[in-house]
């Protein structure tokens, strides 16, 4: 549902000069401060990997869970300078 939402909720944070921080990268490349999480490419790849696995016969209860390994941190600098009290140069 927030990422659905990712532009009011973007556009209202800006309004009201709060920050925002998401967990993936579209949130602060649609205006938020920050996003910290798992790389989503990464984690679609390791999905066709398991899916892959599936469709040639292997038993989902035998495959082992794995945890996201790549994760990203994406600053917004135009956001950060909206909400910076500092007049810009």
């Amino acid at each position: 549902m927030v990422e659905s939402n990712r532009a009011r909720i973007t556009a209202f944070a800006l309004t009201n000069r709060l920050p925002l921080m998401g967990e993936f990268k579209p949130m602060a490349e649609a205006g938020g401060l920050m996003s910290y999480g798992p790389n989503q490419v990464a984690m679609w790849e390791r999905t066709a990997f398991y899916v892959d696995k599936i469709l040639k016969g292997a038993s989902p209860a035998n495959l082992p869970v794995e945890q996201p390994a790549k994760f990203e941190l994406t600053v917004n600098l135009k956001a950060a300078r909206a909400l910076s009290p500092l007049p810009t140069l």
